[in-house]
């Protein structure tokens, strides 16, 4: 990672050295579970600008399965990115199958959301999958504490985090030279990240950050955030996490969020985010624009002739109307989701570009 300009604040403006893509940071990652960004092509990701995008180990594992990713050449070639990518653990999607699970010291047993089929992930095979599908970063197997927790839960959780991200960098380490994807990443490896957990106790996530930037991640993410707290608890917890991360290694919060929420937490130091955000509620019919949000399905809407967002110049509000997305939704046309999400996803990455104009400029 290379810092080439810094704020008071802390808000850091850098280029994130990755196998596939020079990454400019900070940056959005459009969230592409199944190996595709709904309802968008690669070719518009890469026109919008879009440098990296986050895939799902979990999904991926299911369907297709990582092997046969593997056979194919890994994930970039399977799904035609060029551009760097992200895999998470699946630590996640685990979490919220939370009535189909069963963690143990070991990892979590759970049960496929396909058809019930059994499956155990565990640290040493969440990287195997990662390692096969062969992302530019990779990230340590976690689990997510929920919200609300009681202190006992979430230092429960926190225990196997903190056992299971010295498992995946064990094993990370001990199969890097097997990543038969090296020639293709340049002669260069996967990167991992490890995850600080902890609840909403601050102590429980200084003590995460500490006892992880001991073990010596290439990056740091900070996870369980997002899942029910009031946006003033999660800002609390990336405050207490940030100054204790290392200043020459990226800095991810994951699963955020609203548009005001990405510019604050990147003028504070954060250089990744990603969430499902912006494209889940363009399948809704919802818009993020530079007067607020806007219900597209709303009736006023029905005859205006205005652009989406008059002060955006984005494929979607160069050439239609609010009354023609509107109609899309109303009539439950396909091409209604793909214009709403790229007009959304060119948003939050207009927001990023902003940021790093800014930062540039202090």
């Amino acid at each position: 990672m290379e810092i080439l300009h810094e704020t008071a604040a802390g808000g850091r403006r850098a280029q994130l050295h990755l196998p596939h893509q020079t990454v400019q940071t900070p940056f959005f990652m459009p969230v592409g579970t199944a190996g595709s960004v709904k309802a968008v092509a690669q070719e518009m990701l890469e026109a919008l600008g879009a440098e990296i995008i986050l895939s799902n180990t979990y999904h991926l594992y299911l369907r297709p399965g990582h092997e046969a990713i593997r056979r194919m050449g890994g994930l970039h070639r399977f799904i035609s990115w060029p551009r760097a990518m992200l895999t998470d653990s699946g630590g996640f999607q685990v979490f919220s199958l939370s009535e189909l699970r069963k963690v143990t010291d070991e990892g979590v047993r759970f049960r496929s959301h396909l058809d019930g089929s059994s499956h155990f992930f565990t640290p040493e095979h969440s990287m195997d999958v990662q390692i096969a599908l062969g992302a530019d970063i990779a990230m340590a197997f976690d689990e997510c504490t929920e919200y609300p927790a009681d202190r006992a839960r979430a230092e429960e959780s926190l225990r196997f985090t903190m056992a299971w991200a010295r498992r995946s960098l064990d094993h990370f380490r001990a199969q890097r030279n097997e990543v038969v994807w090296r020639e293709e990443l340049g002669g260069r490896t996967q990167s991992l990240f490890g995850i600080v957990q902890g609840g909403m106790y601050a102590d429980l996530r200084r003590q995460c950050a500490e006892r992880l930037v001991a073990m010596d991640f290439d990056g740091y993410a900070i996870g369980g955030l997002s899942v029910g707290e009031p946006r003033e608890l999660t800002l609390e917890m990336i405050t207490e996490v940030l100054p204790l991360l290392p200043r020459d290694k990226p800095r991810y919060v994951m699963g955020v969020g609203y548009p005001d929420e990405i510019e604050q937490y990147a003028k504070l130091g954060v250089d990744m985010m990603d969430c499902v955000l912006p494209t889940r509620a363009a399948r809704h019919g919802l818009l993020f624009t530079s007067e607020g949000r806007m219900n597209i399905k709303n009736k006023k809407y029905a005859e205006d002739q205005n652009p989406p967002d008059l002060n955006c110049a984005c494929p979607v509000c160069r050439r239609y109307s609010r009354a023609y997305l509107r109609h899309l939704m109303q009539a439950s046309e396909a091409l209604s989701a793909t214009l709403n999400t790229i007009h959304n996803l060119a948003y939050y990455l207009g927001i990023m570009e902003r940021v790093r104009s800014e930062l540039t400029a202090h």
